[in-house]
């Protein structure tokens, strides 16, 4: 299995020197063999443009103060850019043409394979050792398994001017998933994700989305006092920054409020089954694109998804086609008004709240997915639910959390 472990760096002023000046080389590197592919006939290999790079540091002096390794992924980079870019026209999306990167815009730079070491002190920081740049100080909060091993560092410079290090871990460890004839429909649960409640699922909890109004607010507030300065003078990149730690602000709360409710979901049951999201699509076309964006279906999918992995549980994307309309006791399909917030079945007079009967939908066609036969459906004659548990998000993010700590009995 892959994991990313994210830590602080507190580089000395010599070091941020030398860190910017590997970060702007390489963002010079990734220009030039970008205007290589321009102005070739055809694209040449990865592989040739790699072996290009040893007679360029005799041409280009500034490339021996960048590890190897480092050089070799800028251009891995650019045709990683560049496959994905051939993707995203093939599935019909509109785009454009690899840009050039100008100052500011290159971020971070990655060691593969080589090229680092990381140093356990008995201070409270530790150390991690980059070639060419030296011994950095950082924040081990949280140890690498024995068992694991680095495979490679991505160093990044965020808005603030912070920069942190990506330890990308590889280990042999594989948690096993349960077969699913083994798995009690107990230990199941179905999410439907929303706006109005962030997520609903087939056990009668329903999660408030975040409230990150007053972070907003102030962010609208700061960068009204930035428009108000003059571009490049120094007052104006001392409220850059505050902008962009206003931005930050909002999302560090976010990942949290998604990586404790993900870990809520993978930790207390077998399987997992969530709508396979076409967001970017949906933000295309819906006027509540603005919303869809703060919510970040798509993050907490994916949040889920490596979660699951490491905690051996089945996550199952579904088609959302319908999941709203479809009654989860017959199956009738009945059009709803996104203002109509219960589900009442004409034909076999089935009712429920609306993301309540979605989230039982997409629990069954997971079941069907996965072979499980069907999950039980609810008497006909059963009335709105009332036994719902609206759960704050403030107490998802909550340290020590009792509500999402475990299954309620």
């Amino acid at each position: 299995m892959n994991y990313n472990y994210r830590y602080r760096l507190y580089p000395t002023d010599d070091q941020r020197e030398a860190l910017a000046r590997t970060l702007d080389t390489c963002r010079q590197v990734y220009n030039h063999f970008l205007n290589r592919l321009n102005e070739a006939d055809d694209v040449p290999s990865e592989y040739s443009q790699k072996n290009t790079l040893p007679d360029l540091k005799r041409e280009w002096p500034e490339l021996k103060q960048v590890h190897s390794k480092v050089l070799q992924v800028v251009v891995e980079r650019l045709y990683s850019n560049l496959r994905t870019l051939s993707a995203q026209k093939e599935n019909g999306y509109k785009v454009g043409a690899l840009r050039w990167k100008g100052a500011g815009w290159y971020k971070s730079f990655t060691y593969s394979q080589s090229g680092f070491k990381l140093i356990e002190t008995d201070t409270r920081r530790d150390r991690l050792q980059l070639s060419k740049i030296g011994e950095i100080p950082i924040v081990y909060h949280r140890e690498v398994p024995e068992n694991a091993t680095i495979k490679q560092v991505c160093i990044k410079r965020d808005a603030t001017g912070n920069w942190y290090a990506t330890l990308g871990i590889e280990t042999d460890e594989q948690p096993e998933k349960p077969a699913p004839e083994t798995i009690d429909p107990e230990d199941t649960v179905g999410i439907d994700v929303g706006i109005l409640k962030y997520a609903h699922d087939t056990d009668g909890t329903a999660v408030e989305s975040l409230d990150l109004s007053d972070e907003r607010e102030r962010l609208r507030r700061e960068q009204r006092t930035l428009s108000r300065k003059e571009k490049g003078s120094n007052n104006y990149e001392e409220q850059r920054v505050v902008v962009a730690r206003c931005h930050d602000r909002i999302k560090r709360k976010r990942r949290d409020f998604l990586h404790k409710l993900a870990r809520y979901y993978v930790s207390n049951y077998d399987v997992v089954a969530v709508e396979n999201l076409d967001v970017r699509g949906m933000m295309q076309q819906d006027r509540n694109s603005r919303n869809m964006a703060h919510s970040a279906w798509r993050t907490f999918i994916e949040t889920l998804r490596y979660k699951a992995e490491s905690a051996g549980t089945h996550l199952v994307e579904v088609n959302p086609c319908g999941t709203t309309k479809e009654c989860s006791n017959c199956g009738v399909e009945t059009d709803k008004p996104l203002w109509v917030r219960e589900h009442s079945c004409p034909s076999c007079g089935y009712e429920d709240d609306r993301d309540a009967n979605a989230a039982k939908n997409i629990l069954q066609r997971a079941f069907s997915e996965l072979g499980m036969g069907q999950a039980e459906s609810t008497p006909p004659e059963t009335a709105t639910a009332t036994d719902t548990r609206v759960v704050s998000a403030s107490r998802v993010i909550e340290r020590g959390s009792p509500t999402l700590n475990a299954r309620s009995a």
